[in-house]
């Protein structure tokens, strides 16, 4: 298949489990995961008409924006974050949805650029509470949520979560609704949030059926994942959107 007829399909199996699920239609944004992908790669996707673009590695992806600046592409980061690279993470993304703890919510407020816009963010939960994920569970995401909304720079946009895996549909709805039971209690409280990420090529269906906003596809658009061989130090790139 073609990047196009790849991006189509996707985005067609979005359409139909937004109106198998009664939910508006367009109400699910696609982000494209190029994760270990190549910038040629992304490239295709792009000009196919995606423009969300996420990354798990800082490095990997500041070689790619450097390799496809002259696009326009909304970087979305959605890896663990090292605390040695908040500022790379800061000065080159648009939405960072992976924010796991205080400290690096502080220091991604601390470190973004003033002339650059505010940076989306989203709380990555382990409401599972899996000891090899990280996240905020129930309770901790209540203690800090307030003190991470009155951060500068900064504007929160929702939460994130990456589920146990399971191929059992209704145990996959059954967390999906868990987390969007915790994102309507946040929004009870009055943070103006309007993101839930969660959902991946095998269980976006689910996720789309318990109020996703955002799914996270990598494979359906982009094939098997490569190496990650090849890629140098990029120099910085400042960005300006």
């Amino acid at each position: 298949m073609t990047p196009e007829q790849k991006l189509q399909s996707v985005r067609n199996s979005i359409a139909e489990a937004e109106s198998r699920y009664q939910r508006d239609s367009g109400s699910v944004r696609l982000i494209g995961v190029g994760k270990v992908h190549s910038a040629e790669s992304i490239r295709a996707i792009v000009n196919a008409g995606l423009n969300d673009i996420a990354e798990n590695y800082v490095q990997e992806a500041l070689v790619k924006q450097q390799q496809l600046k002259d696009l326009n592409i909304i970087w979305h980061y959605i890896g663990h974050i090292q605390s040695n690279k908040t500022r790379d993470v800061a000065e080159n993304f648009d939405w960072v949805q992976s924010v796991d703890r205080l400290k690096i919510a502080r220091r991604l407020s601390d470190q973004r650029p003033v002339d650059l816009p505010e940076l989306n963010i989203c709380l990555q939960v382990n409401l599972q509470e899996e000891p090899n994920k990280s996240g905020f569970t129930e309770k901790e995401l209540f203690e800090v949520v307030d003190t991470i909304s009155a951060l500068p720079k900064l504007r929160l946009r929702g939460l994130m979560a990456i589920p146990r895996l399971t191929t059992d549909f209704k145990e996959q709805r059954k967390i999906f609704k868990l987390i969007r039971t915790v994102y309507n209690g946040l929004r009870s409280k009055g943070l103006q949030m309007d993101t839930l990420s969660m959902g991946m090529s095998e269980d976006m269906e689910a996720a789309i059926a318990e109020g996703a906003t955002m799914v996270r596809i990598g494979t359906a658009l982009f094939g098997p994942r490569q190496t990650k061989a090849g890629l140098s130090t990029p120099t910085r790139v400042i960005r300006a959107r």
